[in-house]
């Protein structure tokens, strides 16, 4: 499928420099939930990859136990690296 590199109509750029404005905290706070969620994120593809690979839809090649020790390291490695965003 062809995906234009052009932006949508409903796409809206963010103003140059607003992530600069921001306090230097809050950048920090920002990043390191970013960090979390594509670290989650990286981890939950691996176990859908791994189940693909069980229930037979993907070619089986010893990845179902590595993918899910890739999602276990991801998420021990990461559970302690990052503070959580939103706890009082």
């Amino acid at each position: 499928m062809y995906r234009s590199s052009t932006p949508s109509a409903d796409f809206a750029p963010a103003t140059p420099g607003a992530w600069h404005d921001l306090p230097e905290e809050l950048q920090l706070v920002l990043s390191r939930e970013a960090l979390r969620r594509a670290a989650e994120t990286l981890a939950e593809h691996a176990e859908l990859l791994a189940t693909e690979i069980e229930a037979g839809a993907l070619l089986d090649q010893g990845g179902p136990e590595a993918l899910r020790l890739f999602a276990a390291v991801v998420r021990a490695t990461n559970r302690d690296g990052f503070a959580t965003v939103g706890n009082a």
